[in-house]
């Protein structure tokens, strides 16, 4: 019997009688150098693994490896992701397979690219934005960040061709976690609550002036079993359009909220905050009753930007000094280093600090020192004042407001 050839591929759906072209083959035939009658056999498929597979929180860790590589071949591994407005961010890296061919991330260093070394979850924190002055921030934690990893040949910038890619995604809301807003008199909030029986603990998460009401931190940490109320206090709703003024009770009257909370567990709660949360943050936890403990994450220790009231008294805020503005590339303003924090008031620096002794004194309600204990970072690489400056302040003059302990990061 005689068969002609396209009868032959049509089982194998590589030839159809209709206007579609002949299907291409994966590549081309790869053919040694020096032999024209030979050909190499195609390498076994790429793939990209992650574990856990699919999907996980956004602050667990992720194991990325990578397979079917030749022995020692060089790649660029890439990572993005698109926020809820478009916004691009990106990091990459270069990596060399060892001598099966393999990549995994938990051993093998970044030769360069976004970061170097060891760093297991180096694609993730070093994204960086494609536009600049944009900052990744998750503004609706009922929805995933989808990740899209790709291994390139070569190092980049003249990697080759795609090899393989894999899409990531990572949440913030654990399963069982429920999300309840908060309208309850003047407070403005969104409360997370962890599955499981209660009571638990409660923490007020308070952010910097990024305005708003972000969610992403008090999400994930109710995962941890922690009912956690993230609190707006400018710039949303009805509340203040700015930090210019700012009232202690609104604090105080978040705190009890969520301390007559039949799912959380008293006779306290925590605080935490960044930045301007973080100033107060330590406010409270200076002032009012009913506070455990407190994590206090690069805040100031004394108010900035804005007057606090309590109760008839005031907390001015520290003075502006405009001669240590300086003016960068596109038309940016930023100092450095313009708080001296010691125990003398500097003449020359951004903040002209009073005293804080005596601000704090002053400020102090009739019930006295709050109750409670706290734990401060402070970044040694923070451009608003001197790290060992303010681990000083914090040493000699918070310690005696609240029981704390400075943690100098690195």
């Amino acid at each position: 019997m005689v068969v002609s050839f396209p009868a032959l591929l049509r089982p194998f759906r590589l030839c159809r009688w209709d206007p579609t072209p002949w299907a291409r083959l994966a590549g081309p035939t790869k053919l040694r150098t020096g032999d024209t009658n030979s050909w190499a056999p195609a390498r076994m498929a790429v793939t990209v693994t992650l574990e856990p597979a699919g999907r996980c929180r956004w602050d667990q860790p992720v194991r990325i490896a990578v397979r079917g590589l030749a022995p020692g071949q060089p790649v660029t591994l890439r990572a993005s992701l698109r926020d809820e407005k478009g916004a691009l961010f990106r990091a990459h890296a270069r990596y060399c397979a060892d001598a099966q061919g393999q990549l995994d991330l938990g051993r093998a260093p970044s030769l360069g690219g976004s970061f170097t070394g060891l760093e297991p979850m180096g694609l993730l924190w070093a994204l960086e934005p494609e536009k600049p002055l944009l900052r990744l921030v998750k503004r609706d934690v009922q929805t995933p960040f989808a990740v899209e990893l790709e291994v390139l040949d070569g190092h980049d910038p003249e990697a080759g061709g795609l090899l393989g890619r894999a899409v990531h995604e990572r949440d913030f809301l654990a399963p069982g976690v429920r999300r309840e807003p908060v309208r309850s008199g003047r407070v403005r909030a969104t409360l997370f609550l962890p599955p499981g029986p209660a009571p638990f603990p409660g923490i007020v998460d308070i952010s910097g002036t990024g305005r708003g009401l972000p969610e992403y931190r008090a999400s994930l940490l109710a995962g941890k079993g922690f009912a956690v109320m993230a609190l707006a206090y400018y710039n949303y709703e009805d509340l203040p359009k700015s930090i210019e003024n700012l009232h202690l009770e609104y604090f105080e009257e978040a705190m009890n909220y969520l301390l007559n909370h039949p799912q959380v567990k008293g006779p306290g709660v925590g605080l935490l905050g960044i930045s301007k949360g973080g100033e107060l943050c330590l406010s409270m936890a200076s002032f009012l009753k009913g506070i455990t403990a407190a994590v206090i994450i690069n805040g100031s220790v004394a108010s900035v930007g804005g007057t606090l009231h309590y109760k008839g008294e005031t907390l001015p805020p520290v003075g502006v000094s405009r001669s240590r503005f300086k003016m960068r590339k596109l038309r940016l303003v930023t100092c450095m280093e313009p708080l001296e924090l010691g125990p003398r008031l500097p003449t020359s620096s951004f903040f002209s600090l009073e005293p804080i002794h005596a601000l704090y004194r002053a400020a102090a309600p009739a019930t006295g020192k709050g109750s409670g204990s706290s734990f401060s970072c402070l970044s040694s690489q923070g451009s608003s004042w001197t790290c060992s400056g303010a681990v000083g302040v914090f040493q000699g003059t918070v310690v005696e407001r609240v029981d704390l302990e400075p943690c100098l990061n690195p």
